[in-house]
């Protein structure tokens, strides 16, 4: 029996309506940028897996790293003992998360980063006596899947079936120049009510709304506004840490940092599953009694599995060697010159750019998850290349060992897309 029909027998793909798509393809290793299949053929991954495999597959340095692990120490318990893992990896984590950042806590994705983010915000208040239950949350926001996470996100296409059983969230819109005054006045009126834990946000760069880019400056203003009115702000860098936006975080960009960050994805190079939540001393503090409960009484059962705090010390060595930050800023200045040819094409209704993250909306409609989505979709998987269109945005997000001349071939075929589409 083929290996599609054996997947279809017991499998169900995440984000797939499967009576319209009947086969997966079978991808039987990966290397470096390349994914191969059974059959031999590779495809660059140009979107790095879902941003999880920034230095590449199987990177040696990771590999090493996780097998000398995986022989010593797999599991334990994390609630009553600790390792070594776990320690170096907070040390290494405080020479590049902001300053202000001073705590960690383990959990296994990035959904869970953000509930537990959310869960930390409403208990640093109880814990001081205060009733303070809003939540603020960016319109068409993605945090995940989980019930806290879906709830601060804003996506229809997710949340529709569970709009009666999510949090209540306040929705501000995403600061622009056109409309900044509008946004900071309606987030004034809702932080003043001294009603709101906590606003969550993707810091710069909202992934699922088809990577929508705003402004530090403008972040700045409202984070400001918040934290002199007591409310939590939880920067969501699932997606923008670790590099994407072409500093290790996108934090590093704004004068009033997080008071929490929630980090995944490429924590751990796509080698693990982990997730982390970090936190100022001030949050911390307030969970530091002698009442047993005004503890933070929330565990996974893998929190700081000593295989994944292996793989993630070797992401955060690799992130900060030379190498990996001169293939952020070849990168970044590649697609700078690639956004400008394209700028003034008919077909083009928009292209910006981010660090590495390069994304140009198309003028055509497109439903998201759709028939014509997956044309596009097919048409450069014909080439040879891993894009996943985000209805008519096609966005870039490659991993930092990719070449010139690899870069320069995905630009080409785009082009080509565009001039033939």
């Amino acid at each position: 029996m083929s290996l599609n029909k054996r997947d279809q027998k017991h499998l169900w793909h995440p984000l797939t309506q499967h009576k319209m798509t009947k086969d997966h393809l079978a991808i039987k290793s990966a290397k470096g940028i390349y994914l191969y299949d059974e059959q031999g053929h590779k495809y660059i991954d140009a979107i790095s897996s879902w941003y999880t495999c920034v230095y590449g597959h199987c990177h040696p340095q990771v590999v090493k790293k996780v097998t000398d692990q995986v022989s010593q120490l797999d599991q334990v318990v994390f609630a009553g003992f600790t390792h070594e893992p776990a320690v170096e990896l907070s040390e290494k984590l405080m020479e590049i998360l902001p300053s202000n950042q001073q705590k960690i806590f383990f959990s296994d994705n990035g959904s869970t980063t953000v509930d537990i983010a959310m869960k930390m915000s409403l208990q640093y208040h109880f814990n001081q006596g205060k009733k303070k239950l809003r939540i603020i949350a960016f319109e068409n926001a993605f945090h995940g899947d989980t019930f806290g996470a879906m709830s601060v996100s804003g996506l229809d296409v997710y949340n529709g079936p569970f709009e009666d059983v999510v949090l209540n969230i306040d929705r501000i819109s995403v600061p622009n120049d056109a409309n900044l005054k509008d946004v900071i006045n309606a987030f004034t009126a809702i932080v003043e009510t001294d009603e709101v834990a906590c606003f969550v946000f993707e810091p710069l760069v909202q992934g699922a709304n088809c990577m929508r880019m705003h402004k530090a400056e403008h972040l700045d203003m409202l984070i400001e506004i918040a934290q002199k009115n007591d409310v939590i702000c939880v920067a969501d860098e699932v997606m923008t840490g670790f590099g994407k936006t072409g500093s290790i975080f996108a934090a590093d960009e704004l004068q009033n940092k997080p008071d929490i960050m929630c980090l995944s994805k490429a924590l751990t190079a796509g080698m693990v599953p982990m997730g982390l939540t970090t936190c100022t001393q001030k949050i911390y503090d307030a969970f530091y009694a002698d009442e047993i409960a005004k503890g933070f009484f929330h565990g996974h059962t893998y929190s700081a599995n000593p295989i994944t705090c292996a793989a993630a010390i070797a992401s955060i060595e690799l992130i900060q060697s030379d190498e990996i930050q001169q293939g952020i800023k070849m990168i970044n200045q590649n697609h700078l010159i690639f956004a400008d040819k394209l700028r003034n094409h008919s077909k083009v209704e928009n292209i910006r750019v981010k660090g590495v993250i390069l994304a140009i909306d198309l003028n055509i409609s497109i439903d998201r998850y759709g028939k014509d989505r997956n044309v596009i979709f097919n048409y450069f998987m014909d080439k040879g290349i891993y894009l996943r269109p985000l209805g008519n945005t096609l966005y870039i997000v490659p991993p930092y060992i990719m070449q010139e001349e690899q870069l320069n071939f995905i630009y080409e075929e785009i082009f080509r897309y565009i001039y033939e589409a």
